[in-house]
């Protein structure tokens, strides 16, 4: 956990940086891997995803102290949601492909995943955490170009960027990926650690859906 000061001269308080998210089957995670090694060649200045860290996100919430993530866990625990079906199919490119900052794998899902992204943004909004500005997006990134934010949508700076150029030619020649279909029957909270190395995911609690 990172360590944040206080400003009352009380001494350190711990926080965390969390995020809600679904996890991925064994299985698909596999055949995720291999379809990296397969194209991570024809896009080689932008940062890759490590097969393992991959989850589709519902809610990032950012730092937050230890009696905060507390009350994140007590309010989810007391969410009821069903559990979801979720196939992992063809990919594309945020905010656009000739503006390509985020090259993602697709999701459809049952409506339960919509519902259950709601009812996390009801319920941690209900702590004073914001809201999402925009439209929940499902998908899992799979690459950031090399400089940039990796939110979906258009953003202030965003430009014609020919990173992901060699990356689209492969893909129009080929057919959409398919990574198969999973049930999620459950959904967790993540603590975030940024290293040298990048990221780090760690499940700190998790919530079963019926």
């Amino acid at each position: 956990m990172a360590e944040r000061r206080r400003t009352d001269g009380c001494g350190p308080i711990t926080a965390m940086r969390v995020f809600i998210a679904l996890d991925l089957a064994e299985a698909i995670r596999q055949r995720i891997a291999r379809y990296l090694d397969g194209v991570r060649e024809f896009a080689p200045e932008a940062r890759w995803v490590r097969p393992e860290s991959t989850h589709v996100t519902l809610k990032f919430i950012g730092e937050k102290p230890a009696d905060a993530v507390e009350q994140i866990k007590q309010a989810l625990s007391s969410m009821e949601a069903a559990s979801i079906e979720v196939a992992f199919r063809g990919c594309g490119f945020f905010p656009s492909p000739q503006a390509a900052r985020v090259f993602w794998l697709g999701i459809e899902a049952s409506p339960e995943l919509r519902s259950l992204a709601a009812a996390v943004e009801e319920a941690t909004a209900a702590l004073g955490i914001p809201r999402e500005e925009h439209r929940f997006t499902p998908h899992l990134t799979l690459a950031r170009g090399a400089s940039g934010s990796g939110a979906p949508g258009w953003r202030k700076g965003d430009r014609r960027n020919p990173g992901f150029q060699r990356l689209q030619e492969k893909l129009a020649v080929g057919a959409a990926p398919e990574f198969g279909t999973m049930t999620a029957r459950e959904f967790f909270l993540y603590q975030s650690q940024l290293l040298r190395g990048g990221a780090q995911y760690a499940k700190i609690a998790r919530f079963a859906l019926r």
